[in-house]
């Protein structure tokens, strides 16, 4: 966490949660959520976090593999952004308990979706007992 702030400044972080692996991944997860305040734009920022990502050795390989570290911009104060490598909201926020376990410890009330929705309803949605019906305004993507 501490090689994030050189994209900006962490003003909030999630302790690190343990889950287990999705994919072909055969190991537990050390996972955990930022809010970092940063001047760069997304492309510019997604670049640092790859730059980051090989400092600690990550390499290319196996999609949903074990890896030294992944970081992503899951969602972005400006809102919505689409441009090639980069969907804000990250498509998989709604589907990654992984994700919104440590971000409903830091940011519940976030809007995630244009029509109203937050974190927490999202995190509701996902762990709930019963489904709830999909709100056509979160296209899951």
């Amino acid at each position: 966490m501490e090689e994030l702030s050189s994209l900006g400044t962490v003003t909030k972080r999630s302790p690190v949660i343990d889950s287990a692996a999705m994919g072909a991944a055969q190991r537990m997860f050390a996972n955990a959520v930022i809010e970092l305040e940063s001047e760069l734009p997304p492309p510019e920022l997604l670049r640092g976090l790859k730059q980051i990502e090989r400092e600690f050795g990550r390499r290319r390989g196996q999609a949903w593999g074990d890896r030294v570290l992944d970081l992503d911009i899951v969602l972005w104060s400006g809102g919505i952004w689409h441009s090639r490598g980069l969907q804000i909201p990250h498509h998989g926020l709604a589907e990654r308990r992984f994700v919104l376990d440590p971000a409903m410890l830091i940011a519940d009330d976030w809007h995630v979706t244009s029509g109203g929705l937050k974190l927490r309803h999202l995190h509701a949605r996902l762990t709930r007992s019963r489904p709830l019906p999909r709100d056509p305004l979160w296209s899951g993507r």
